[in-house]
């Protein structure tokens, strides 16, 4: 099979305009997702739709396609962007642009959920912590997911799902496996046309999420697991994290 991936990057951010050119560790954000998709699957493009983010991925040597302006979603984008790049694609890789800290490994594991001929969207998860505080759980920023036993997800969402009815809320990270969604996603090319030309739903409307249009509307996504800790930037709160993260995997290293 052969995989393209798909970095939707736009100016625009409500609560980070210019996030995709903001700075980290002497590379701008953009760079460093770029560089850590290329060369792991078959080909991969940033798709945005502001000239200035085009103009630093030429910079840097990247491959990059302008997309319009009125997308809703970054899965629309990625279906305009691979209408535009073509090639014999078997499957199209959604990577969030402010996800900086992608692994090789995870990418992998995205691709092994296609190993099942009955995939149609894969997605990575990752377990929360046992030792975590209970606000980390609580975070809204932060879907969880739950699963069934053939690692099909059953719902997204903001809150803390499930509810545990007769455990002290402290305890219940302890009591049960808390999946966190990773902003990974993967489409076969029939599935995502058509995911695309779906009219947002009830519950998509409700959460902000997406992925649950596909659910409401009868689509699987199965989800492979990560161990790897990653940050997503979605403040300037979130760059200074990622800065001592950067420092600290640097240190490692």
């Amino acid at each position: 099979m052969k995989f393209l991936g798909i970095i939707p990057a736009r100016y625009a951010s409500t609560r980070f305009p210019a996030k995709p050119l903001a700075m980290l560790g002497g590379k701008t954000v953009i760079q460093r997702v770029y560089e850590q998709v290329a060369g792991i699957l078959d080909d991969a493009y940033v798709a945005t739709d502001d000239e200035r983010i085009e103009a630093v991925v030429k910079a840097f040597g990247g491959k990059v396609v302008m997309t319009s302006v009125h997308h809703k979603s970054g899965t629309d984008r990625c279906y305009e962007a691979c209408t535009q790049i073509g090639g014999a694609f078997d499957v199209i890789v959604n990577i969030q642009g402010d996800e900086p800290f992608i692994q090789p490994s995870q990418l992998q594991s995205l691709q092994a959920c296609f190993k099942d001929p009955t995939t149609q969207i894969a997605t990575l998860v990752k377990p929360f912590s046992a030792d975590s505080d209970f606000e980390t759980l609580e975070n809204v920023n932060s879907p969880k997911v739950v699963l069934n036993k053939n690692m099909n997800a059953l719902y997204f969402s903001r809150s803390i799902i499930p509810y545990q009815r007769s455990i002290e809320k402290n305890d219940w990270l302890k009591n049960h496996t808390y999946y966190k969604h990773i902003g990974l996603y993967a489409y076969r090319v029939d599935v995502l046309r058509e995911i695309t030309s779906l009219p947002q739903s009830g519950l998509e409307l409700a959460e902000s999420l997406e992925q649950l249009r596909w659910l409401e509307n009868g689509y699987t996504i199965k989800a492979g697991i990560t161990e790897v800790e990653t940050i997503g930037i979605d403040t300037p709160q979130d760059l200074e994290r990622a800065e001592i993260f950067l420092r600290e995997q640097n240190t490692k290293n």
